[in-house]
Protein backbone atom coordinates (compact mmCIF):
# COMPACT_ATOMS: atom_id res chain seq x y z
CA UNK A 1 0.00 0.00 0.00
CA UNK A 2 1.16 3.68 -0.72
CA UNK A 3 1.20 5.13 2.53
CA UNK A 4 1.31 8.83 0.90
CA UNK A 5 -1.72 8.09 -1.41
CA UNK A 6 -3.35 7.07 1.94
CA UNK A 7 -2.46 10.41 3.13
CA UNK A 8 -3.82 11.88 0.53
CA UNK A 9 -7.10 9.62 0.99
CA UNK A 10 -7.41 10.41 4.24
CA UNK A 11 -7.19 14.19 3.78
CA UNK A 12 -9.81 14.09 1.37
CA UNK A 13 -12.17 12.45 3.55
CA UNK A 14 -11.28 14.64 6.30
CA UNK A 15 -12.94 17.48 4.27
CA UNK A 16 -15.58 15.58 3.14
CA UNK A 17 -16.60 15.78 6.53
CA UNK A 18 -16.47 19.00 7.49
CA UNK A 19 -18.00 20.53 5.10
CA UNK A 20 -21.48 18.03 5.07
CA UNK A 21 -21.78 18.34 9.10
CA UNK A 22 -21.76 22.16 9.44
CA UNK A 23 -24.11 22.35 12.32
CA UNK A 24 -22.54 19.54 14.37
CA UNK A 25 -19.42 21.72 13.57
CA UNK A 26 -21.01 24.54 15.79
CA UNK A 27 -22.24 22.27 18.43
CA UNK A 28 -18.97 21.05 18.82
CA UNK A 29 -17.01 24.52 18.95
CA UNK A 30 -20.43 25.76 21.32
CA UNK A 31 -18.90 22.22 23.39
CA UNK A 32 -15.81 23.07 23.85
CA UNK A 33 -16.88 26.70 25.92
CA UNK A 34 -18.56 23.97 28.53
CA UNK A 35 -16.79 20.75 27.87
CA UNK A 36 -13.20 19.90 27.62
CA UNK A 37 -12.49 19.03 23.89
CA UNK A 38 -15.98 19.55 23.23
CA UNK A 39 -17.15 16.55 24.36
CA UNK A 40 -19.02 14.44 27.16
CA UNK A 41 -16.48 12.00 27.73
CA UNK A 42 -12.35 12.14 27.18
CA UNK A 43 -12.11 9.36 24.55
CA UNK A 44 -14.86 10.85 22.03
CA UNK A 45 -11.68 13.33 21.38
CA UNK A 46 -10.42 10.83 18.88
CA UNK A 47 -13.45 10.41 16.47
CA UNK A 48 -12.11 10.06 12.73
CA UNK A 49 -13.16 13.36 11.80
CA UNK A 50 -11.92 15.48 14.01
CA UNK A 51 -14.78 16.22 15.72
CA UNK A 52 -17.91 14.14 16.16
CA UNK A 53 -21.15 14.22 14.87
CA UNK A 54 -23.99 15.39 17.16
CA UNK A 55 -26.95 12.76 17.14
CA UNK A 56 -30.86 13.86 16.80
CA UNK A 57 -32.50 10.53 17.32
CA UNK A 58 -31.79 6.96 16.65
CA UNK A 59 -34.04 4.31 16.30
CA UNK A 60 -33.66 0.52 15.61
CA UNK A 61 -30.53 0.42 13.58
CA UNK A 62 -30.38 3.79 12.49
CA UNK A 63 -29.99 7.53 13.67
CA UNK A 64 -30.08 10.63 12.04
CA UNK A 65 -27.52 13.62 12.87
CA UNK A 66 -28.14 17.52 13.37
CA UNK A 67 -27.13 18.15 9.59
CA UNK A 68 -30.06 15.69 8.53
CA UNK A 69 -27.84 12.67 7.25
CA UNK A 70 -29.41 8.89 7.98
CA UNK A 71 -26.49 6.38 9.25
CA UNK A 72 -26.67 2.82 9.72
CA UNK A 73 -25.37 1.89 12.52
CA UNK A 74 -22.91 -1.27 13.14
CA UNK A 75 -21.41 0.72 16.57
CA UNK A 76 -24.65 0.35 18.66
CA UNK A 77 -23.26 2.05 21.28
CA UNK A 78 -20.35 -0.55 21.46
CA UNK A 79 -22.89 -3.11 22.60
CA UNK A 80 -24.35 -1.06 24.52
CA UNK A 81 -27.27 -0.62 22.45
CA UNK A 82 -26.80 -4.15 20.51
CA UNK A 83 -30.65 -4.58 21.34
CA UNK A 84 -31.23 -1.82 19.02
CA UNK A 85 -32.11 1.80 19.69
CA UNK A 86 -35.26 2.36 21.67
CA UNK A 87 -36.41 -1.20 21.38
CA UNK A 88 -40.36 -1.16 22.25
CA UNK A 89 -41.04 -3.11 25.25
CA UNK A 90 -37.76 -1.72 27.06
CA UNK A 91 -39.23 2.14 25.91
CA UNK A 92 -42.80 0.77 26.95
CA UNK A 93 -41.38 -0.44 30.52
CA UNK A 94 -39.35 2.65 31.60
CA UNK A 95 -42.80 4.89 31.13
CA UNK A 96 -45.00 2.60 33.07
CA UNK A 97 -41.95 2.62 35.94
CA UNK A 98 -40.90 6.49 35.62
CA UNK A 99 -44.71 7.32 36.35
CA UNK A 100 -43.91 5.13 39.64
CA UNK A 101 -40.66 6.30 41.01
CA UNK A 102 -37.35 6.15 39.45
CA UNK A 103 -35.16 5.08 42.29
CA UNK A 104 -36.37 3.71 45.85
CA UNK A 105 -32.94 2.21 47.86
CA UNK A 106 -35.32 -0.58 48.81
CA UNK A 107 -36.31 -3.95 46.76
CA UNK A 108 -39.06 -4.71 44.70
CA UNK A 109 -40.75 -7.75 43.38
CA UNK A 110 -38.91 -7.39 39.59
CA UNK A 111 -35.78 -7.56 40.70
CA UNK A 112 -36.55 -10.90 41.93
CA UNK A 113 -37.50 -11.85 38.72
CA UNK A 114 -34.37 -10.60 36.51
CA UNK A 115 -32.59 -12.32 39.77
CA UNK A 116 -34.31 -15.48 38.46
CA UNK A 117 -33.67 -15.04 34.71
CA UNK A 118 -30.08 -14.67 35.56
CA UNK A 119 -29.79 -17.99 37.17
CA UNK A 120 -31.68 -19.18 34.12
CA UNK A 121 -29.29 -17.08 31.38
CA UNK A 122 -25.81 -17.92 32.57
CA UNK A 123 -26.04 -20.64 35.38
CA UNK A 124 -24.90 -18.77 38.47
CA UNK A 125 -27.11 -18.65 41.16
CA UNK A 126 -26.99 -15.40 42.92
CA UNK A 127 -26.81 -11.83 41.43
CA UNK A 128 -25.81 -8.34 42.71
CA UNK A 129 -27.08 -4.94 40.73
CA UNK A 130 -24.11 -2.24 39.61
CA UNK A 131 -24.78 0.73 36.79
CA UNK A 132 -21.50 -0.40 35.27
CA UNK A 133 -19.67 -3.40 33.97
CA UNK A 134 -16.37 -1.58 35.45
CA UNK A 135 -17.96 -1.66 38.79
CA UNK A 136 -19.61 -5.07 38.80
CA UNK A 137 -15.89 -6.45 37.71
CA UNK A 138 -14.55 -4.02 40.96
CA UNK A 139 -16.86 -5.57 43.54
CA UNK A 140 -16.13 -9.50 42.15
CA UNK A 141 -12.51 -8.22 42.91
CA UNK A 142 -13.00 -6.61 46.13
CA UNK A 143 -15.33 -10.12 46.64
CA UNK A 144 -12.34 -12.17 45.53
CA UNK A 145 -9.18 -10.69 47.94
CA UNK A 146 -11.37 -10.60 50.88
CA UNK A 147 -12.22 -14.66 50.29
CA UNK A 148 -8.55 -15.60 49.71
CA UNK A 149 -7.00 -12.92 51.57
CA UNK A 150 -4.71 -12.95 48.33
CA UNK A 151 -3.38 -9.28 46.95
CA UNK A 152 -2.99 -9.95 43.17
CA UNK A 153 -5.40 -9.59 40.53
CA UNK A 154 -3.91 -12.01 37.16
CA UNK A 155 -5.28 -10.40 33.71
CA UNK A 156 -4.08 -11.03 29.84
CA UNK A 157 -1.92 -8.70 27.93
CA UNK A 158 -4.00 -5.99 26.47
CA UNK A 159 -7.52 -6.88 28.27
CA UNK A 160 -9.56 -4.38 28.98
CA UNK A 161 -12.64 -4.19 31.48
CA UNK A 162 -13.39 -0.86 31.80
CA UNK A 163 -11.72 2.12 33.91
CA UNK A 164 -10.46 -1.10 36.33
CA UNK A 165 -7.36 0.12 37.76
CA UNK A 166 -5.74 -3.27 38.25
CA UNK A 167 -6.15 -3.95 33.98
CA UNK A 168 -4.25 -0.72 32.77
CA UNK A 169 -1.22 -2.95 32.89
CA UNK A 170 0.58 -4.13 29.74
CA UNK A 171 3.78 -6.81 28.56
CA UNK A 172 6.56 -4.40 26.84
CA UNK A 173 8.85 -6.04 23.89
CA UNK A 174 11.45 -7.55 26.57
CA UNK A 175 7.55 -9.40 28.46
CA UNK A 176 8.55 -7.39 31.31
CA UNK A 177 4.80 -6.22 33.01
CA UNK A 178 4.66 -2.26 33.14
CA UNK A 179 1.96 0.11 33.23
CA UNK A 180 0.23 0.41 29.87
CA UNK A 181 1.43 3.54 28.64
CA UNK A 182 -2.27 5.42 28.55
CA UNK A 183 -3.01 4.49 31.91
CA UNK A 184 -4.08 7.91 32.91
CA UNK A 185 -3.09 9.52 36.48
CA UNK A 186 -2.77 5.75 37.73
CA UNK A 187 -3.68 5.52 41.84
CA UNK A 188 -1.42 2.35 42.31
CA UNK A 189 1.02 1.50 40.26
CA UNK A 190 -0.79 -2.05 38.86
CA UNK A 191 2.65 -3.85 38.67
CA UNK A 192 2.11 -3.83 42.36
CA UNK A 193 -1.22 -5.11 42.23
CA UNK A 194 -1.39 -7.29 38.88
CA UNK A 195 0.11 -10.10 36.91
CA UNK A 196 -0.20 -9.87 33.20
CA UNK A 197 0.41 -12.92 30.97
CA UNK A 198 -0.22 -13.87 27.20
CA UNK A 199 -3.92 -14.70 26.24
CA UNK A 200 -3.61 -18.37 25.63
CA UNK A 201 -0.32 -18.57 27.16
CA UNK A 202 -1.22 -21.77 29.80
CA UNK A 203 2.46 -22.35 30.92
CA UNK A 204 2.89 -18.72 31.68
CA UNK A 205 -0.46 -18.97 33.28
CA UNK A 206 0.59 -22.02 36.02
CA UNK A 207 3.75 -20.41 36.62
CA UNK A 208 1.78 -16.91 37.65
CA UNK A 209 -0.62 -18.55 39.85
CA UNK A 210 1.98 -21.53 41.74
CA UNK A 211 2.68 -18.51 43.53
CA UNK A 212 -0.15 -18.67 45.48
CA UNK A 213 -0.58 -14.96 45.37
CA UNK A 214 -3.24 -14.50 43.11
CA UNK A 215 -7.03 -13.60 44.04
CA UNK A 216 -8.34 -13.69 40.86
CA UNK A 217 -7.83 -14.31 37.39
CA UNK A 218 -10.14 -11.68 35.32
CA UNK A 219 -10.46 -12.60 32.02
CA UNK A 220 -13.11 -12.34 28.87
CA UNK A 221 -13.80 -15.69 27.25
CA UNK A 222 -12.69 -14.21 24.06
CA UNK A 223 -10.65 -11.16 24.06
CA UNK A 224 -12.23 -8.25 21.82
CA UNK A 225 -11.05 -4.62 22.71
CA UNK A 226 -8.00 -5.44 20.92
CA UNK A 227 -10.07 -7.29 18.08
CA UNK A 228 -11.47 -10.76 18.55
CA UNK A 229 -9.10 -13.28 19.64
CA UNK A 230 -10.46 -16.73 20.45
CA UNK A 231 -9.79 -18.89 22.79
CA UNK A 232 -7.06 -22.16 21.90
CA UNK A 233 -8.76 -25.41 21.74
CA UNK A 234 -8.84 -26.41 25.62
CA UNK A 235 -7.46 -22.99 27.04
CA UNK A 236 -10.51 -22.89 29.17
CA UNK A 237 -10.44 -26.11 30.17
CA UNK A 238 -6.68 -25.40 31.53
CA UNK A 239 -7.80 -22.34 32.76
CA UNK A 240 -10.57 -23.95 34.83
CA UNK A 241 -8.51 -26.46 36.09
CA UNK A 242 -5.29 -24.28 37.15
CA UNK A 243 -7.54 -21.40 38.88
CA UNK A 244 -9.13 -24.45 41.26
CA UNK A 245 -5.47 -26.13 42.02
CA UNK A 246 -3.91 -22.92 43.22
CA UNK A 247 -6.92 -21.94 45.07
CA UNK A 248 -7.72 -18.66 42.91
CA UNK A 249 -11.25 -17.44 41.50
CA UNK A 250 -12.03 -16.94 37.95
CA UNK A 251 -13.82 -13.72 36.68
CA UNK A 252 -15.68 -13.86 33.37
CA UNK A 253 -16.39 -10.64 31.81
CA UNK A 254 -19.08 -11.37 29.38
CA UNK A 255 -19.96 -7.74 28.43
CA UNK A 256 -18.81 -7.70 24.78
CA UNK A 257 -19.56 -11.75 24.62
CA UNK A 258 -22.74 -11.50 25.34
CA UNK A 259 -22.80 -11.07 21.61
CA UNK A 260 -22.73 -15.34 21.70
CA UNK A 261 -25.66 -16.08 22.64
CA UNK A 262 -28.59 -15.41 25.41
CA UNK A 263 -26.20 -16.50 27.99
CA UNK A 264 -22.97 -15.14 26.44
CA UNK A 265 -19.89 -17.18 26.00
CA UNK A 266 -20.15 -19.30 29.03
CA UNK A 267 -23.50 -20.62 28.71
CA UNK A 268 -22.56 -21.44 24.96
CA UNK A 269 -19.51 -23.12 26.14
CA UNK A 270 -20.49 -24.36 29.42
CA UNK A 271 -17.95 -22.49 31.26
CA UNK A 272 -17.84 -22.67 35.09
CA UNK A 273 -16.87 -19.15 36.94
CA UNK A 274 -16.91 -18.81 40.00
CA UNK A 275 -17.89 -14.55 39.34
CA UNK A 276 -19.36 -13.50 36.15
CA UNK A 277 -20.02 -9.80 35.37
CA UNK A 278 -22.00 -7.97 32.13
CA UNK A 279 -23.71 -4.50 31.67
CA UNK A 280 -23.90 -2.72 28.64
CA UNK A 281 -27.04 -3.90 26.60
CA UNK A 282 -28.78 -5.76 29.51
CA UNK A 283 -31.57 -2.76 29.61
CA UNK A 284 -31.67 -1.76 26.29
CA UNK A 285 -29.57 1.69 26.73
CA UNK A 286 -30.20 2.18 30.52
CA UNK A 287 -27.35 2.10 32.54
CA UNK A 288 -27.65 -1.33 34.25
CA UNK A 289 -25.02 -3.97 35.79
CA UNK A 290 -24.96 -7.27 37.08
CA UNK A 291 -22.46 -9.85 38.47
CA UNK A 292 -23.03 -13.44 39.80
CA UNK A 293 -21.42 -15.91 41.90
CA UNK A 294 -21.66 -19.03 43.03
CA UNK A 295 -23.05 -20.40 46.22
CA UNK A 296 -19.40 -21.23 47.85
CA UNK A 297 -18.50 -17.33 46.79
CA UNK A 298 -21.35 -16.18 48.82
CA UNK A 299 -20.85 -18.29 52.24
CA UNK A 300 -17.21 -17.62 52.09
CA UNK A 301 -17.85 -14.10 51.30
CA UNK A 302 -20.44 -13.71 54.22
CA UNK A 303 -18.16 -15.48 56.84
CA UNK A 304 -15.53 -12.41 56.66
CA UNK A 305 -18.18 -9.74 56.24
CA UNK A 306 -18.57 -7.17 59.06
CA UNK A 307 -21.96 -6.54 58.96
CA UNK A 308 -22.20 -3.20 60.66
CA UNK A 309 -19.61 -1.97 57.86
CA UNK A 310 -21.78 -3.65 55.02
CA UNK A 311 -22.31 0.02 53.57
CA UNK A 312 -19.45 1.37 52.99
CA UNK A 313 -16.60 -1.24 52.64
CA UNK A 314 -16.70 -0.52 48.96
CA UNK A 315 -19.17 -3.01 47.35
CA UNK A 316 -22.71 -1.56 46.32
CA UNK A 317 -23.78 2.25 45.05
CA UNK A 318 -26.88 4.61 46.03
CA UNK A 319 -28.12 3.79 42.57
CA UNK A 320 -27.37 0.45 41.85
CA UNK A 321 -30.59 -1.62 41.19
CA UNK A 322 -32.44 1.58 41.21
CA UNK A 323 -36.38 1.04 39.96
CA UNK A 324 -35.46 2.15 36.47
CA UNK A 325 -32.53 -0.15 35.85
CA UNK A 326 -34.36 -3.11 36.80
CA UNK A 327 -37.55 -2.41 34.99
CA UNK A 328 -35.69 -1.89 31.98
CA UNK A 329 -33.71 -5.02 32.49
CA UNK A 330 -36.75 -6.75 32.46
CA UNK A 331 -38.49 -6.09 29.87
CA UNK A 332 -34.95 -6.34 27.43
CA UNK A 333 -34.05 -9.87 28.96
CA UNK A 334 -37.36 -10.97 28.65
CA UNK A 335 -38.56 -9.23 25.37
CA UNK A 336 -35.54 -8.39 23.10
CA UNK A 337 -32.56 -10.62 23.87
CA UNK A 338 -34.21 -13.60 22.96
CA UNK A 339 -33.22 -16.66 21.23
CA UNK A 340 -34.75 -15.44 18.21
CA UNK A 341 -33.33 -12.03 18.44
CA UNK A 342 -29.60 -14.03 18.21
CA UNK A 343 -30.34 -16.62 15.73
CA UNK A 344 -31.86 -13.35 13.30
CA UNK A 345 -28.54 -11.39 14.32
CA UNK A 346 -26.41 -13.72 13.74
CA UNK A 347 -27.58 -15.17 10.19
CA UNK A 348 -27.31 -11.45 9.58
CA UNK A 349 -23.74 -11.45 10.71
CA UNK A 350 -22.79 -14.96 8.21
CA UNK A 351 -24.02 -12.66 5.46
CA UNK A 352 -21.73 -9.45 6.55
CA UNK A 353 -18.63 -11.67 7.21
CA UNK A 354 -19.10 -13.36 3.69
CA UNK A 355 -19.79 -10.05 1.82
CA UNK A 356 -16.01 -8.52 3.03
CA UNK A 357 -14.59 -11.73 2.78
CA UNK A 358 -15.79 -11.56 -0.81
CA UNK A 359 -14.15 -8.26 -1.34
CA UNK A 360 -10.97 -9.58 0.70
CA UNK A 361 -10.87 -12.14 -2.13
CA UNK A 362 -11.55 -10.40 -5.19
CA UNK A 363 -8.83 -7.76 -4.19
CA UNK A 364 -6.50 -11.03 -2.62
CA UNK A 365 -5.73 -9.03 0.48
CA UNK A 366 -4.02 -10.29 2.95
CA UNK A 367 -6.62 -9.37 5.38
CA UNK A 368 -8.87 -11.38 7.60
CA UNK A 369 -12.28 -11.25 9.31
CA UNK A 370 -12.78 -12.73 12.71
CA UNK A 371 -16.27 -12.92 14.18
CA UNK A 372 -17.76 -13.92 17.46
CA UNK A 373 -22.10 -14.62 17.59
CA UNK A 374 -23.14 -11.15 15.77
CA UNK A 375 -19.90 -9.35 16.35
CA UNK A 376 -17.50 -9.45 13.16
CA UNK A 377 -14.22 -7.29 12.74
CA UNK A 378 -11.66 -6.93 9.71
CA UNK A 379 -7.78 -7.15 10.15
CA UNK A 380 -5.55 -5.67 7.86
CA UNK A 381 -3.05 -9.15 8.78
CA UNK A 382 -3.03 -12.07 7.16
CA UNK A 383 -3.28 -14.79 10.00
CA UNK A 384 -5.32 -14.63 13.64
CA UNK A 385 -3.68 -13.22 16.42
CA UNK A 386 -3.57 -15.44 19.01
CA UNK A 387 -3.01 -13.08 22.03
CA UNK A 388 -3.15 -9.51 22.73
CA UNK A 389 0.55 -8.17 22.16
CA UNK A 390 0.30 -9.98 18.16
CA UNK A 391 -2.98 -8.20 17.60
CA UNK A 392 -1.41 -4.93 19.13
CA UNK A 393 1.18 -4.91 17.04
CA UNK A 394 -1.10 -5.30 13.63
CA UNK A 395 -2.75 -1.96 14.48
CA UNK A 396 -2.48 0.47 11.98
CA UNK A 397 -3.91 3.30 13.00
CA UNK A 398 -4.11 5.60 10.15
CA UNK A 399 -5.70 3.25 8.07
CA UNK A 400 -8.35 1.92 10.67
CA UNK A 401 -9.00 5.92 10.80
CA UNK A 402 -9.22 5.86 6.90
CA UNK A 403 -11.98 2.83 6.70
CA UNK A 404 -14.19 4.33 9.29
CA UNK A 405 -14.50 7.86 8.10
CA UNK A 406 -14.87 6.11 4.33
CA UNK A 407 -17.69 4.87 5.91
CA UNK A 408 -19.06 7.52 8.18
CA UNK A 409 -19.28 9.84 5.42
CA UNK A 410 -21.27 7.77 2.91
CA UNK A 411 -23.71 6.87 6.18
CA UNK A 412 -22.67 3.56 8.00
CA UNK A 413 -21.31 4.16 11.75
CA UNK A 414 -18.29 1.53 12.67
CA UNK A 415 -17.39 0.97 16.24
CA UNK A 416 -14.32 3.37 16.76
CA UNK A 417 -11.35 2.88 16.73
CA UNK A 418 -10.70 -0.35 15.06
CA UNK A 419 -13.61 -1.76 12.30
CA UNK A 420 -15.94 -3.85 14.22
CA UNK A 421 -19.75 -4.34 13.71
CA UNK A 422 -22.49 -5.48 16.19
CA UNK A 423 -25.65 -6.33 14.15
CA UNK A 424 -29.18 -5.78 15.84
CA UNK A 425 -32.39 -7.49 15.09
CA UNK A 426 -33.64 -4.05 13.52
CA UNK A 427 -30.44 -4.42 10.95
CA UNK A 428 -31.66 -4.98 7.16
CA UNK A 429 -30.47 -7.10 4.35
CA UNK A 430 -30.21 -4.28 2.19
CA UNK A 431 -27.96 -2.33 5.06
CA UNK A 432 -25.70 -5.28 5.32
CA UNK A 433 -25.20 -5.17 1.31
CA UNK A 434 -24.58 -0.90 1.60
CA UNK A 435 -21.96 -2.33 3.87
CA UNK A 436 -20.40 -5.02 1.39
CA UNK A 437 -20.71 -2.50 -1.36
CA UNK A 438 -18.84 0.74 0.32
CA UNK A 439 -16.53 -1.51 1.69
CA UNK A 440 -15.39 -2.77 -2.26
CA UNK A 441 -15.31 1.11 -2.79
CA UNK A 442 -12.69 1.96 -0.08
CA UNK A 443 -10.57 -1.23 -0.73
CA UNK A 444 -10.55 0.08 -4.60
CA UNK A 445 -9.67 3.76 -3.40
CA UNK A 446 -6.82 1.99 -1.33
CA UNK A 447 -5.22 0.53 -4.56
CA UNK A 448 -6.67 1.89 -7.54
CA UNK A 449 -3.12 4.23 -8.38
CA UNK A 450 -1.32 1.39 -7.80
CA UNK A 451 -3.34 -0.96 -10.14
CA UNK A 452 -3.50 2.08 -12.51
CA UNK A 453 0.02 2.56 -12.46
Amino acid sequence: MDRNHLATLLLAEEQKFHAEHPQSYALYQRAKKSLPGGVPMLWMIRWAGSFPIFVKEAHGAHFTDVDGHDYIDFCLGDTGAMTGHAPAATLQAIAEQAAKGLTLMLPYEDIISVGEELQRRFGLPLWQFTLTATDANRHALRMARLITNRPKVLVFNYCYHGTVDETFIILDEEGTAISRPNNLGPQVDPTYTTKVIEFNDVAALEISLSAGDVAAVLAEPVMTNIGIIHPQPGFHDELRKLTRKYGTLLIIDETHTICAGPGGYTAAHGLEPDFLTVGKPLAGGIPAAVYGFTHQVAEAFLARLDLNDSDVGGIGGTLAGNALSIAAMKATLENVLTLEFYEKATALQDKFTAGVESVIAEFNLPWIVKRLGNRSEYWFRPRPPKNGGEAAAAIDHELDRYMHLYMLNRGILMTPFHNMALISPETSQADVDYHTQLFREAVKSLFQEFNSA
